[in-house]
């Protein structure tokens, strides 16, 4: 079971980086939005039926079949055509890279399944996150 904070809430998402080459082109688009004072909002179609569960949660980014960093989730708000708007910080909290299949949309992650920060796992901060795939894959963290 994970140690580190994100694993005490009990229900988190997972979601496709599409578009983005790796994580580090995630965290580039992350990071220019919040310079220029954008609000950081993830657009999709249907409204976590499960909201209510998702207090303290993540959303898991997956890139190249695994996971590589969190956002803490803000909160929930309507958007256009009956969309649902999800809020989420413009902090990027690197993860262990745990293997993960690709799949559309958004979906649940049980806090005991997340994977770990990597500042909870010795000798895992700084790493760039192609090395920490490669590592990963190696069985070296």
């Amino acid at each position: 079971m994970p140690s580190d904070m994100a694993a005490m809430s009990g229900l988190h998402l997972t979601k496709i980086a599409f578009g983005c080459a790796d994580f580090d082109d995630l965290r580039r688009r992350m990071e220019t939005r919040a310079e220029r004072g954008e609000p950081i909002l993830l657009h999709t179609r249907y409204r976590p039926k499960r909201e209510a569960e998702m207090e303290g949660a993540s959303l898991y980014w997956i890139s190249q079949h695994k996971y590589g960093l969190r956002q803490p989730i803000l909160g929930f708000q309507e958007g256009e055509n009956g969309h649902c708007l999800i809020r989420l910080s413009p902090e990027m909290i690197m993860v262990e890279p745990l293997p993960r299949r690709a799949h559309q949309g958004w979906r649940y992650l049980a806090g005991e399944d997340a994977p770990r920060d990597l500042e909870t796992i010795e000798g895992g901060e700084g790493i760039p996150s192609a090395m920490q795939a490669e590592l990963a894959a190696l069985g070296l963290l």
